[in-house]
């Protein structure tokens, strides 16, 4: 059974194990470099990008991930996870690097504008897929090894470069686990 990691710092923590569990793989709590060995794959969760970048700086984190992806074990990067894993943020903060795009935090508005939509997503043929959106960001000036699997609004929202997979919607937050399947089942 793949173990998955979730960084376990702050955000929606707990709803990504349960996901992970019903995607049928071995979920794994992340707080130290070395909870990372023996993991198949990491999710970097939601929450706030800034706050989980200077936690991640303070347990020493920053390039145990970074090290992590350069292994090729994939990592798998929800809202603000998308923000930590794209190579700039627009305004300038630090970022992991490790999708060939920017992130454009709170691209869509603050608390109060946070809404759910159907996405049409290139991986998934069979049904739309009910995104739940807060606070989200959204990329821009992907590199062309970057694959744009949905947009909304003409704004990317969820893209896949290598081993590297991110949406600007929170998947944990629905009972649709068809993109922890598709991170564990094909990237990991």
């Amino acid at each position: 059974m793949k173990k998955i990691g979730v960084l376990a710092l702050q955000g929606a923590v707990d709803e990504h194990i349960q996901m992970i569990k019903s995607a049928g793989a071995l979920p794994s709590k992340v707080k130290h470099p070395s909870d990372l060995n023996e993991l198949d794959g990491l999710v970097l969760p939601g929450g706030e990008s800034t706050t989980m970048r200077k936690i991640m700086k303070r347990y020493d984190l920053i390039e145990p991930v970074r090290a992590f992806a350069k292994e090729g074990k994939a990592i798998f990067g929800t809202c603000a996870g998308l923000v930590l894993l794209s190579k700039e943020i627009e305004g300038g903060e630090e970022s992991l690097g490790l999708i060939d795009t920017t992130a454009v935090r709170n691209g869509f508005g603050r608390q109060k504008e946070s809404f759910e939509a159907e996405l049409n997503v290139e991986i998934f043929s069979d049904a739309p897929f009910e995104a739940v959106f807060i606070r989200a960001p959204y990329l821009i000036e992907p590199s062309p090894e970057v694959s744009v699997l949905a947009t909304f609004e003409d704004k990317i929202v969820a893209a896949k470069e290598a081993n590297i997979l991110v949406t600007a919607f929170h998947p944990e937050l629905t009972n649709d686990n068809r993109f922890m399947r598709f991170f564990i089942e094909k990237m990991v």
